[in-house]
């Protein structure tokens, strides 16, 4: 039995991922450095520490991990002000429509919760989630599990009788962990990734509860 729903948010429920691209793109310039943003993929998904504690391996970077964290988050607030916090496309009609079907809502997010409670605010669905997950709250960062086995554990439902929404290659090695149902979103307007989900959609217009109890019954094991 479908249980619940658990979704990542970004670029899943909000366009955000450009935005982390630019602001590092923004810090690694200041240091000399150009990368393609296939590099920048690799780390959808992941914790900020995670992230950077492995650029600054990857690259010899100068400084510490929490200082270009800072500076991220200090850049990437600007670039938001400039361009506002702009939902995916057929996202909140979605989860709307999910929350008057009665379904379990959650959010298993890589970002901090304030970042999660803003972005969601701003877009008008925090309030329709019944649980917050955030990795600065579980000990190991996406593909690990953690995060979604702790939405789940929140919920007090079964890993296993929940579907998890996720764009990202690291997202969906964790949502397969978590021996979740797992449906990918690939957006036709960023690099195809590879996502090792059950079931990849393109937009979110043709999804709804009945459609998702049709994917968990197919795919739950």
């Amino acid at each position: 039995m479908l249980e619940a729903i658990i979704f990542d948010m970004d670029g899943v429920l909000i366009d955000s991922e450009y935005s982390y691209f630019e602001a590092k793109d923004s810090l690694l310039k200041d240091a000399g450095i150009m990368v393609p943003s296939s590099y920048h993929s690799k780390f959808m998904g992941t914790s900020y520490q995670y992230t950077w504690e492995t650029m600054k391996k990857e690259l010899a970077l100068p400084e510490s991990a929490a200082y270009y964290i800072r500076e991220m988050i200090k850049r990437r607030e600007v670039i938001v002000k400039r361009d506002g916090t702009k939902p995916i496309q057929g996202a909140v009609k979605f989860v709307k429509g999910l929350k008057n079907a009665g379904v379990n809502l959650a959010v298993a997010s890589s970002s901090p919760l304030s970042e999660i409670k803003k972005s969601l605010s701003e877009i008008g669905i925090y309030q329709d989630f019944t649980v917050i997950a955030s990795g600065e709250e579980v000990e190991h960062s996406k593909p690990a599990p953690d995060v979604y086995l702790l939405a789940a554990k929140r919920l007090g439902v079964s890993p296993i009788n929940c579907v998890a929404l996720e764009d990202s290659p690291n997202g969906s090695i964790a949502v397969k962990k978590a021996e979740m149902v797992g449906i990918g979103f690939a957006n036709p307007n960023y690099p195809i990734l590879d996502l090792c989900s059950d079931v990849v959609v393109t937009t979110f217009s043709d999804l709804d509860y009945t459609k998702c109890q049709k994917i968990y019954q197919q795919y739950h094991k």
